[in-house]
Parts: structure tokens; C-alpha cells; sequence
């Protein structure tokens, strides 16, 4: 029991003990003032329940269908980039999400091949980004077809780079001998990471295999960065071409706007994610739960709406639900269960977030999560946001 943790914020904490200060704070980290992460989090706390009192439901079920893929509770693993921290990476949070029967988003820019990732979780979706040509698109998605992915993320809410007001911390093109001297005061100060990179005999691994095709070298994370900065933006032309390429479950990520869900749907689209890049974007981003209601309510009866950005606890997961979302994708809680315990400390998040969510249901009066509504949850006057409907409507409407 000593390894095992009640709370993502226990998770979090561990992290910090565990991770050298620069790594760890690649992980906390939001765009400009982290305005928008502040909110991504505060307006979660902002809403309130309206428990029942008797009727209470001896057994709770979780379960949803989405994505094209039964899941075991409505949580899903979002795609993050490089995952230093830990020596398993990605393979470790697939087999995680596996073991808790969900499923798990993989970027373009992980430091583990999709093949091996699939291997450990057959419920693999790839995320792309938009770099380079066509072709190199649609080359990354002949090898994602081929491994076995069983669907495709678009991520689109991240469109520039902007600084921290607190600074960024430096992150190598490659681990050099210098790179490594410069860094061995932070490794030093923490032992019980260093040892875990220690054991395998193989330093941290910053290449980006799946931005490679089968027998080419992996770029570094900032030779594909390059690449997607130097590529034009895609249009909404774009994204229906990119949706033509893939037959199967298709998730736009980082839709914030009501005008835009159309736009999405018009471009065929299976699924949206409400999404403003975990606070990674343009600070100012109001946070998502704010923006769902509205998205749901115009485009949640022709494709899944999801949400990701703040998710923390399982009654986090049922606020979501309850305004509208099929499901719900983390990122910061399951990278924090995994530099606490790798396989097991995610597992450890996943259990954390069913176990809220059980418990809010059982609160709530409800037998499931497909009977949550927004009558089980209060929320201030002005809450809600509907970014994209007055210009929908059109001016003086």
C-alpha cells in the first residue's frame, strides 16, 4: 500500500518529488500567464451537485460505447508528446489503459513506435498533426493502418508556441555528452529517477519514431517541430480531405466554438473533442467545461462530443457527462501517475477517476452514466459560454 496514492494531486506531488525540476515542469506547464489552465481547472469548482438522499443504486455502471470501442468507464487516454518520465513511456500507459479496459491515444510525436503500442493495447487511436505534405500525412497514416490502429485524432488546438511568464525549461535536440553534463545536477538530485533510465543501459529517448516511415530514422522532437512550424495551417478543406484517407472512428481535436462544431461535422468528422490544449494555446482560452454546454447542445445528436482540460477527479469526469460529453480525455493526471509508478501508477489514476465516479453516481440517484442530465448539476448565472453562436446567428440577431 505504500506505493499506492487516493488522489491525482497525490499523484502530482510524487511526480514532483521524483522528476528533475526541468522535466516536471514541462509537465505544469501552460502558455503565457496559464490564464486558461488556471480556468480549466477553477471552473470545474465553480459548478455544484443536486445529490438525492434515498432510491440510491446498489450497483453503478460506467460503461460507454465510443469511438467505435466499448470502454469500461468514460475515460480516455489523450495523446501527449515525449514521455521522458519514465524509461516505458507510452507502451507503460497502454497497457495501463488495457489492464483498466480503456483506451489510449497515442501522438505523432511519442518516443514509442505505434506498432509496439498497439501490442499493448489493441484500442489505439493515432493522433496526427499537421506536417509537411500530404503525402507525409498520408504516408503516417498507411503505417498507423498497418499497425492496427483502430482510429485517428486530428489535433488542431494547438496552433503556436507562446512563452511562460515563469520560463520554459531547456529541452535538448539530442542527449549529448554536454547536454548530459549540463543536466547531471538535476539528475542527481533525483536518484530513484535516474536509476529507473539506469536500469535499462538507455538514456531518455527524444526521437519521434512515428513521424518516420518503417526503416527511416526518427526525426528528434524538434526536427518535427520544425516541420509542423514551417507548414502552412490546414483549412477546413483540409481536414475533409484528411477525413477522406481514413475509413473509421475520426476525433477533431480542439474544437472551442459553435460555429466551428458545424464546420466540423461538415467535414465528417465522427467525433469532436472540446479542447483548448490543456491551457498550451492561446492564454485567454476560456475553459472547456465552459464551452461544452453549447457544442453539445448544437452538434451532440450527429457526432460524440468529448472534452478534455482540468479533469482531476472522478466527479470532474460526471460534471462533463452530466453537461454533455460522451467521454472524457486526461493528460497531466495519467503523466503524473506514471512518473510516480510507470504501468501501476496509471493504473493507480484510472482507479482514482472510476472510484469518483462510482461514488458520484451512487450520490446522485443514478444507476448509470447515460443517465446523467444537467439537472444533476448547479451551475452560477453565466457560467456557460457559447464562443461562435452570435456569430452563427449573425450580426443584430
Amino acid at each position: 500500500m505504500s506505493t499506492w496514492f487516493e488522489s491525482v494531486a497525490e499523484a502530482q506531488r510524487r511526480a514532483k518529488k521524483r522528476l528533475p525540476a526541468s522535466v516536471y515542469s514541462a509537465l505544469i506547464a501552460g502558455s503565457e500567464k496559464g490564464l486558461t489552465l488556471a480556468d480549466n481547472l477553477g471552473a470545474f469548482d465553480e459548478l455544484r451537485f443536486a445529490p438525492r438522499t434515498a432510491g440510491h443504486h446498489a450497483q453503478r455502471d460506467l460503461g460507454t460505447h465510443v469511438l467505435g470501442r466499448d470502454v469500461a468507464l468514460p475515460v480516455l487516454i489523450s495523446p501527449t508528446g515525449v514521455q521522458a518520465v519514465h524509461p516505458d513511456g507510452e507502451v507503460a500507459v497502454a497497457r495501463a489503459a488495457a489492464a483498466r479496459g480503456t483506451s489510449i491515444g497515442l501522438s505523432s510525436f511519442g518516443s514509442k513506435p505505434i506498432e509496439e503500442v498497439v501490442a499493448a493495447n489493441p484500442n489505439t487511436y493515432f493522433q496526427v498533426y499537421w506536417t509537411g505534405t500530404r503525402d507525409d500525412i498520408r504516408r503516417r497514416l498507411d503505417r498507423a493502418r498497418a499497425a492496427g490502429a483502430v482510429g485517428i485524432i486530428l489535433t488542431l488546438d494547438w496552433s503556436f508556441s507562446h512563452s511562460r511568464d515563469w520560463g520554459s525549461p531547456h529541452i535538448p535536440e539530442r542527449l549529448t555528452s554536454r547536454e548530459l553534463l549540463r543536466f547531471a545536477p538535476e539528475g542527481i538530485t533525483r536518484p530513484r529517477w535516474l536509476l529507473d533510465y539506469v536500469k535499462t543501459r538507455r538514456l531518455p529517448d527524444l526521437g519521434v519514431p512515428n513521424m518516420a516511415s518503417p526503416g527511416e530514422e526518427a526525426p528528434t522532437f524538434f526536427g518535427a517541430y520544425g516541420q509542423w512550424m514551417q507548414t502552412p495551417p490546414p483549412s477546413w478543406e483540409d481536414v475533409a480531405w484528411l477525413r477522406s484517407q481514413w475509413d473509421g472512428p475520426f476525433l477533431l481535436k480542439g474544437v472551442i466554438r459553435v460555429d466551428e462544431a458545424r464546420r466540423a461535422v461538415d467535414a465528417g468528422v465522427s467525433a469532436l473533442s472540446v479542447s483548448n490544449h490543456g491551457g498550451n494555446n492561446l492564454d485567454g482560452t476560456p475553459a472547456t467545461i465552459r464551452a461544452l454546454p453549447s457544442i453539445a447542445d448544437a452538434v451532440g445528436d450527429q457526432v460524440e462530443v468529448l472534452l478534455d482540460g482540468g479533469i482531476r477527479r472522478g466527479s470532474d469526469v460526471v460534471k462533463a457527462l452530466a453537461l454533455g460529453a460522451k467521454a472524457v480525455l486526461i493528460g497531466r493526471a495519467y503523466l503524473w501517475g506514471l512518473a510516480a509508478g510507470g504501468q501501476a501508477g496509471v493504473e493507480n489514476v484510472l482507479d482514482v477517476l472510476r472510484n469518483g465516479i462510482d461514488s458520484t453516481l451512487l450520490a446522485l440517484g443514478k444507476k448509470s452514466v447515460h443517465e446523467l442530465t444537467r439537472e444533476d448539476v448547479v451551475a452560477p448565472a453565466g457560467f456557460a459560454v457559447g464562443l461562435g453562436a452570435a456569430h452563427e446567428r449573425g450580426p443584430g440577431s
